[in-house]
């Protein structure tokens, strides 16, 4: 799996290019705080969730989140989900929060970038998010000073994008994915293979979480049919293993998604290398000790065992010319 160098924020207000203060939050009630729609990244009740909520207990949140104003009196969670998932179990009503008014493609551009803090991120929460992320930078339409020989730039639609040559439409999602990574350490392409995860149907998606199957296998079986890749999972849950040998193979065949199942796994199975016979049979010197006197030699026993191996070979075939 691709690596990203570590980039770590002082604050929520560093990450909006505001003076690191404290200055200016609200105490908010929890129960007026919802979760960011669709919010890629997991809160999980792990042993780091264990510290933070002791952390909470002893100091309180030194931090405090970012959240903007709903419709409906309320307040929508921009940064901080893991803050008052842990405020919320050492029993806090209220939150330190900066409140800030702000579009949903603004609030989902700083949502995902605030969380690249994280020192581990599942590969399913990067593709989630890098997708968000380009498809807010399309419709906000910010602009980029990257050089295009097509004069493509961020302001460009998705729709006028589409209604434009094929080599400038893939200049447009180069950019786009090149822009969104950036603040992940990824390139284009890399950013390209994670968005693609997001195609696969969650058990597989859930393997490569589990580093059951590679990003790289996990990228290539997005492109299946549906049905093929519940075969995969059902293959790879029976058989312990998915390897690049079998994914190459369904590629190169031709109407893969009209093939019944049966079929599917035979071409896996047949995709599989010879296993290699090198001649060579290993015989324990414990057992060989059983019949053999301490004192023999290797040579002596080879000769003994050929010998009694020829008689029994000679028997065999004895009693085969009788039947």
């Amino acid at each position: 799996m691709a690596k990203r160098e570590k980039i770590h924020f002082e604050s929520v207000d560093q990450l909006l290019g505001a003076p690191t203060i404290k200055d200016g939050t609200e105490e908010i009630r929890i129960d007026k705080i919802h979760a960011f729609k669709d919010h890629p990244f997991k809160v999980i009740d792990d042993e780091k969730m264990e510290e933070l909520v002791e952390s909470i207990r002893n100091n309180g949140v030194l931090s405090p989140v970012l959240v903007r104003p709903d419709h409906d009196g309320g307040y929508e969670m921009i940064s901080g989900h893991r803050r008052m998932h842990a405020a919320k179990l050492a029993g806090l009503e209220t939150l330190p929060a900066i409140v800030k008014e702000m579009d949903v493609d603004e609030a989902t551009i700083i949502m995902v970038d605030s969380n690249v803090q994280r020192e581990e991120i599942l590969p399913s929460e990067r593709a989630f998010s890098l997708k968000m992320k380009m498809k807010s930078m399309r419709r906000q339409g910010a602009r980029t000073d990257l050089a295009s020989s097509t004069e493509c730039d961020m302001s460009t639609s998705r729709t006028e994008c589409e209604k434009t040559e094929t080599s400038s439409r893939t200049e447009c999602d180069r950019l786009s994915a090149d822009i969104a990574g950036q603040s992940f350490g990824l390139r284009a392409r890399q950013v390209q293979k994670y968005v693609r995860l997001t195609e696969l149907i969650p058990e597989l998606l859930q393997m490569v979480d589990d580093k059951s199957i590679s990003v790289n296998i996990g990228y290539e079986v997005s492109a299946f049919d549906k049905d093929v890749q519940r075969w995969i999972f059902e293959y790879r849950s029976d058989n312990g293993f998915l390897k690049m040998e079998q994914i190459e193979a369904l590629k190169s065949q031709k109407n893969l998604e009209n093939l019944t199942q049966y079929m599917v796994i035979r071409l896996m199975n047949d995709a599989l290398p010879e296993p290699k016979v090198n001649g060579k049979v290993v015989l324990p010197a414990k057992r060989l000790n059983k019949f053999f006197p301490s004192h023999m030699s290797a040579k002596e026993r080879t000769d003994i065992i050929i010998d009694l191996l020829t008689k029994w070979k000679q028997e065999q075939e004895g009693s085969n010319d009788e039947a």
